[in-house]
């Protein structure tokens, strides 16, 4: 079963997406904080992350950064999920160190496509 890693500090966030994620049959682990989410990448091994970006302890861009400075996180895909949707917001985040970027509110079926794009599954309904 695929594991996604869903950092993610609003708890009405973190319930839906993990709800709607399940159903579609992946293994959700959760974390509020990028530091609980940097500590649980390492110890978990998910095969993804949906990073919020804006979180307490350690921001999302910072966690990003740690992730993928460590030989043993810094292949899992780490999608950014942000309210920033402002012009250069989507760069910030590729410089971070993210594989690609997403906008809340979430819009579930262009989510899944870029999940399944960035683990090489195919795309189903």
């Amino acid at each position: 079963m695929v594991k996604i890693l869903l950092v993610e500090d609003n708890e009405m966030n973190r319930d839906m997406l993990s709800r709607r994620l399940q159903r579609k049959g992946y293994e959700v682990l959760i974390a509020v904080d990028g530091g609980q989410g940097v500590a649980m990448a390492t110890t978990e091994r998910p095969d993804l992350i949906l990073m919020d970006m804006s979180l307490p302890v350690l921001d999302g861009w910072e966690a990003t950064r740690q992730l993928k400075a460590q030989t043993d996180t810094q292949a899992i895909p780490i999608i950014a999920l942000t309210a920033h949707a402002m012009a250069g917001d989507r760069e910030k985040c590729i410089e971070a160190g993210c594989n690609d970027y997403d906008t809340k509110p979430v819009e579930f079926p262009r989510l899944i496509s870029k999940i399944q794009t960035l683990l090489g599954q195919g795309v189903s309904a």
